[in-house]
């Protein structure tokens, strides 16, 4: 059955007569009868669920206005608004929109903050009687991530999650569909799916991907099409009935819930309900829900029927002294180093441990996963016995992990388990008990059976599970591979559930252990191993790696295994790679694309005594950088995380070039002045534009948002700027974008405009009379380069 969602609030709101920048949800207890009156126009059309009027009733969202300390009595008044619309039937979802901040450590929202701001509003909500939480037009993973689980938190309410993609199929910070499905249905979402941003054309193949992940319910709420710009206003294509004939392949694809969101009215919620009241023979099937983990910007598939996977297992200071030293003095360069090393060696997913003696683990771990998770695309495997440090790195976690590992003793479990469950992570089960290691693979089942009992009891799904066969070594016990070999194949036949263990100790204390390692590994694969936990530097593994792919069936006709030893493709080993970046240009270009924040410093410290120019250095090893980088990033090989950490990167580069050499600071290629228009209080994607202009040798003047066309005009002319970049983020303000050009041009202001927003299209540019449309920060940059150059 198809619930119906409402259709959009805020231009309903503004034909009520809210003047563009006034607080929409102050509303709610000044002029509650004009909101209530908006949610009755929708219940009468036949809405299922109605959504409060509090997108933006959150603490830093509130604080623009002047209303932060309204948190609660907004959010009450909204909940009573929509009361007293209500028919028997109708239910009441809790709207709770973004607070306008990008998370840590992409920009300095705190998890804990957040997490704080969250909490509030949602109480609120779940008090005063909403029926939904329903979290919303959010753009990334993490603040997602941190939504829900401050509604957890606070309410035993359905949580709906609705992520806002842009027309690539992710979201701004680069997640896809399937990969916040799987992310978002771990961590005890109740629904999720898609709103805002584009048309339903758009997202029906993301409703479809969710629904292929998950199975829990699906919820898609489309604008009206793409905006365009007619005689001055901003009109949404879709008519009522034009829409409506969506809803058949929408429900199709996988949605069971179906609403409007910007350019929708009641005639289209109506439409929608006469078409879903229609609906006949529409069933969606069950999915089959793999064991996964994801990272921000992928997912990962284990167990039958999926390719083996290798776990790099590098990250870990345990018997080496010089990366403990390094991790001790707070030195993550090594981590960073090691981490893309081993994923350019092969690696599919990443064990990070951070067990250095006398250090604060929490801290350390909390550290490395958030720098790890800004530059690496794979999925992490938390690795520690310390309990805060679990916590720590789940926390800043941007997607599904795994806990390496839990045991069968009575304390992991009752530590381990419950994090589990509250972070959405998956676990390696371990065999080991209080009465040590079980010296048969009979007995392994037996241990292994009291965790996977104690994970479902404490509310784990089966495909939250993976095992460990426990590896000992051979020099001590002559059956010790064959028992683990054993318990491989005792585990496909009883469980079922993906296995995963490290493979080193089944040579410790004997010679050559390289070959034994790599031979013990072609076995356990052939025996059920999934995913081994290995060094891929090996240059012997490796050779194994390739060739079980190619032998079991993974590598189709052998054709990277041809490529890998026909001398079409190098193997990667950490030497190779290395010695291609001798040149030390190449490492400062290097070093900026991986957002080697700590390392940049010494390699342009030794670029000016060795006597590069700053020229050479900026061209040849800084602007080199972003320009890969950039094309990388149109191309979809990597994402905004990626850029923003090149571009700070970048920075600090010119600052060290300027401190050492003061007579040489560049000057500036072009002044751009930034400006989100009048009524319009998102400026996040403009902040994200000025620090990429900024570090990349523009001039920026940044009036904020909600600005007036007058005060675009004066800031032009005043400082002679030579860029305008206008920002616009919400359907009602659309407007505005015209209004300042053209105010800028009645002026006689020569400085060309770049436009952008999520809800703005090329088109709706070209018709506004800008000079250029940006789809996102990139493609600003490099626009706002082609500008300043034709001008020259």
């Amino acid at each position: 059955m198809i619930q119906l969602f409402d259709g959009a609030m805020g231009t309903m709101l503004q034909q009520s007569g809210l003047k563009p920048g006034y607080c929409p949800e102050l509303w709610n207890i000044e002029q509650p009868e004009k909101v209530t009156a908006i949610h009755r126009e929708y219940v009468a059309v036949g809405a299922d669920i109605i959504e409060t009027n509090t997108l933006g009733a959150n603490r830093i969202k509130l604080s623009h206005y002047g209303l932060a300390d309204k948190v609660a009595l907004l959010n009450i008044g909204a909940v009573k608004a929509a009361r007293a619309a209500c028919g028997p039937q109708t239910k009441i979802a809790g709207s709770v929109g973004p607070t306008g901040k990008l998370a840590a450590p992409l920009g300095d929202l705190s998890f804990d903050l957040a997490c704080d701001v969250f909490k509030e509003q949602i109480k609120a909500l779940d008090e005063a009687g909403a029926d939904y939480i329903i979290i919303e037009t959010i753009i990334d993973i993490q603040e997602m991530r941190t939504a829900l689980l401050a509604a957890k938190a606070v309410t035993n309410k359905p949580v709906i999650c609705q992520l806002t993609f842009e027309q690539d199929g992710r979201t701004v910070t680069g997640t896809d569909a399937t990969t916040a499905a799987i992310t978002l249905e771990a961590l005890g979402a109740a629904i999720i799916g898609a709103n805002c941003s584009l048309g339903p054309a758009q997202l029906l193949p993301l409703v479809a991907a969710m629904a292929g992940a998950v199975n829990i319910p699906v919820s898609v709420q489309p604008n009206a099409g793409m905006p365009q710009l007619i005689n001055g206003k901003t009109i949404f294509p879709l008519k009522p009935a034009e829409m409506a004939e969506w809803v058949t392949k929408l429900a199709t694809a996988g949605a069971s819930y179906i609403g409007g969101c910007c350019g929708t009215t009641p005639d289209h919620i109506k439409a929608l309900r006469q078409e879903i009241d229609g609906l006949t023979g529409i069933s969606r099937k069950n999915t089959i829900t793999p064991t996964a983990l994801t990272s921000r910007t992928r997912t990962v598939c284990l167990g039958p029927g999926f390719q083996p996977v290798i776990i790099g297992e590098r990250i870990n200071p345990t018997g080496r002294k010089n990366l403990a030293q390094e991790i001790k003095a707070r030195n993550f360069v090594p981590v960073k180093k090691e981490a893309l090393a081993q994923i350019e060696a092969g690696a599919g997913i990443l064990d990070v441990n951070m067990g250095v003696p006398g250090i604060d683990q929490p801290q350390a771990m909390r550290q490395a996963v958030e720098e790890l998770s800004l530059l690496v695309p794979v999925p992490l495997v938390i690795d520690t016995t310390d309990p805060a440090a679990l916590e720590a790195g789940l926390k800043a976690y941007p997607g599904r992990a795994m806990i390496n590992s839990v045991s069968a003793e009575q304390e992991r479990l009752d530590a381990f388990l419950p994090l589990a469950k509250k972070y959405g992570a998956a676990i390696l089960c371990l065999p080991l008990s209080d009465k040590g290691v079980p010296a048969t693979a009979t007995e392994r089942i037996e241990v292994a059976r009291i965790i996977i009992d104690a994970a479902l009891q404490a509310g784990l799904r089966p495909h939250d599970l993976l095992l460990d066969a426990l590896v000992m070594t051979i020099a001590t016990g002559a059956e010790a591979a064959a028992e683990t070999l054993k318990t491989l194949q005792l585990y496909r036949k009883h469980f079922g559930y993906p296995a995963v263990m490290g493979l080193s100790n089944v040579s410790y204390g004997l010679p050559r252990r390289d070959l034994l390692n790599a031979a013990f590994c072609a076995m356990a694969v052939t025996a059920g191993l999934d995913a081994p936990i290995l060094n891929p530097f090996d240059p012997l593994m490796q050779d194994i790696w390739a060739a079980v792919g190619a032998l079991g069936g993974h590598d189709a006709q052998g054709l990277n295994y041809s490529r890998k030893y026909s001398g079409a493709l190098p193997v990667n080993t950490q030497g190779e790679q290395q010695a291609a970046e001798t040149d030390l240009l190449s490492k400062i270009r290097r070093s900026v694309m991986n957002g080697e924040t700590d390392g940049i410093v010494p390699l342009v410290s030794q670029a000016v005594n060795e006597n590069y120019s700053p020229l050479t250095i900026t061209e040849q090893a800084l602007t080199a950088a972003m320009n890969e980088l950039g094309q990388a990033f149109g191309q979809g090989q990597c994402f905004l995380p990626q850029v923003i950490l090149a571009a700070e990167t970048m920075r600090i580069a010119f600052s060290t070039i300027k401190k050492l050499l003061p007579a040489h600071q560049s000057a500036s290629i072009g002044k751009v002045l930034l400006a989100t228009v009048k009524g319009d209080i998102h400026d996040l994607g403009k902040n994200i534009v000025a620090a990429l202009l900024e570090n990349n040798g523009f001039t920026v003047i940044d009036l904020g948002k909600d600005v007036s066309p007058e005060a675009v005009v004066t800031s032009a002319r005043q400082h002679q700027a030579d860029i305008v970049g206008l920002c616009a983020l919400m359907t009602t303000t659309m407007p505005q974008i015209d209004i300042t050009i053209a105010a800028l041009k009645t002026a006689g202001v020569n400085a060309k405009t770049i436009v952008g927003g999520a809800v703005l299209t090329a088109d709706y540019a070209r018709q506004a009379g800008a000079d250029a449309y940006a789809a996102d920060g990139i493609a600003a940059l490099n626009i706002a380069k082609q500008l300043v150059t034709a001008n020259c």
